[in-house]
């Protein structure tokens, strides 16, 4: 189930707040601390149908209350005597107020510095303080931060246990809730009205990740990063999945350090993730299986486990050499005879790079890091060009191959003025969105390659390796629709 937090200011607005969240949600947390005069608790609470969990949460809890401790003890005595189904009570001042009617305790421990690890401890001082439901609140920014979260909703217990996640990550946290039986999730009503930054919407919960289609049987696949390419990867594979009708849905992660991620991702039953930018080259190590193309380009974006292990797969190089050929091959030229140059940092250069000698072009390679790139180019027995002297350096073609670069004139930045008209332009560091460098590139008279055409391509193949199944068609377009 999806709790819809609303915090209204204002007495007035209040109703329609609820009436609205009703309409989407199927409980709805009414926060008392963001009003600015005492509202009439059981005139709200009678407003709609749906359960109502009534909290009112201190600064230091991450909410609004600017009153006396004193006068916020007093409004939630009020408020249970109004009779919502819930009440939302702090475990430091839970034997303060007593149980009354039927109203369920939820007990909360929040703190916003960190994640709790001794959450056996606080969930026994939660169930002696007669909570009915326990619930943990702290921040959640990468999948190991969350971890100890995802433990506590996960384990049975004698209490059933909600947990909310702080900052954008959160989403991984509800959608795995959903998957192992917490009595519900938080969501905001809309863009605006989040409980705390990064908070994911009810529409984003249902029409991104179909959260009303997760339960205790779904498989989740694993995606790496909250950025809007992210997000267009993770419509297209949910409407796949859909329309396939498999109980398969992606899951949003953050990753800091990959060391321990196939003992997570096996806990979790998760057997697929979806990887790219700076994670690429990372977990090349953990991958048991890896074409040996795939291994020497030294990059991969999928890690698929199969029964003998994890295999790694490197779309990338192959998506967009097709590419680029192609377009090379209209103007009667090839790439043998061209001067490319690809420009960047990491994994997602080192593709590239390997990409374009299996084709014995005349390969150069240039990044903001000196040393790296001419790493990059040792590897593949190309050359090396220093980053001050971009700019004097013949390109027939020209690959942005880094999410860490952009346009512009200050130190580190790329001058429009490298580009040349009759030049071939190609970024695939944000796929499949046009970046400022191809939109450039055309102002200024220079041959652009699809972006998209590289995405379709890398996205079937993935999931074709996951599934077994070709993406269908029409789950392109409901994920373009949607995005």
């Amino acid at each position: 189930m999806i709790c819809i937090t609303v915090t209204p200011s204002s007495r007035t607005l209040a109703k329609a707040d609820l009436l609205n969240a009703a309409r989407h949600g199927d409980i709805i947390e009414l926060c008392l601390d963001h009003f600015s005069k005492d509202p009439d608790i059981e005139d709200l609470i009678s407003a709609v149908d749906k359960p109502i969990v009534v909290s009112c949460r201190r600064k230091q809890d991450g909410g609004q209350w600017e009153g006396t401790e004193e006068d916020r003890l007093l409004l939630l005595r009020r408020a249970i005597a109004a009779g919502p189904a819930y009440i939302e009570l702090d475990l430091d001042i839970a034997n303060d107020v007593p149980r009354f009617g039927s109203t369920q305790r939820v007990i909360s421990f929040t703190r916003l510095d960190r994640p709790e690890t001794d959450i056996d401890r606080i969930f026994d001082d939660a169930a002696n303080a007669r909570a009915d439901i326990v619930k943990f609140t702290w921040p959640t920014p990468t999948l190991g931060a969350a971890w100890p979260l995802l433990v506590a909703v996960s384990q049975k217990r004698r209490l059933p246990v909600v947990g909310m996640g702080l900052g954008r990550p959160e989403l991984t946290f509800s959608l795995l809730g959903l998957r192992y039986g917490s009595p519900w999730i938080y969501a905001a009503l809309e863009k605006g009205m989040e409980a705390h930054d990064g908070q994911a919407t009810v529409f984003e919960l249902n029409d991104t990740y179909h959260a009303s289609d997760i339960d205790s049987k779904t498989r989740f696949i694993a995606v790496s990063g909250f950025g809007e390419s992210q997000t267009l990867t993770t419509r297209v594979l949910n409407a796949a999945f859909k329309e396939l009708d498999m109980n398969v849905r992606c899951l949003p992660i953050e990753l800091e350090d990959v060391s321990d991620l196939k003992r997570m991702l096996d806990i979790l039953k998760i057997r697929a993730i979806i990887v790219g930018n700076q994670h690429g080259s990372a977990i090349l190590d953990l991958a048991d299986h890896v074409d040996a193309h795939d291994s020497e380009s030294g990059y991969l974006n999928l890690l698929l486990k199969r029964d003998n292990g994890w295999h790694g797969y490197n779309t990338l190089w192959r998506s967009g050499l097709k590419a680029l050929e192609s377009v090379i091959s209209e103007t009667g030229k090839s790439l043998s005879k061209m001067n490319l140059l690809v420009i960047g940092n990491g994994g997602i250069a080192d593709s590239i790079v390997y990409a374009l000698t299996r084709r014995e072009g005349m390969v150069s390679v240039c990044g903001p890091k000196d040393k790296l790139a001419q790493q990059t180019a040792q590897k593949n027995s190309c050359r090396f060009v220093p980053y001050q002297n971009l700019y004097e350096t013949l390109a027939d073609v020209i690959i942005i191959a880094d999410p860490n670069i952009s346009m512009g004139s200050q130190h580190g930045q790329i001058n429009p003025s490298v580009i040349k008209a009759d030049m071939t332009m190609l970024d695939v560091s944000d796929l499949p969105f046009e970046t400022e460098f191809m939109a450039e590139a055309r102002e200024r008279g220079a041959h652009t390659i699809n972006t998209a055409g590289i995405y379709t391509q890398l996205l079937e193949a993935q999931f074709k390796a996951i599934s077994g199944k070709d993406l269908p068609e029409s789950a392109f377009l409901k994920g373009l629709s949607e995005s």
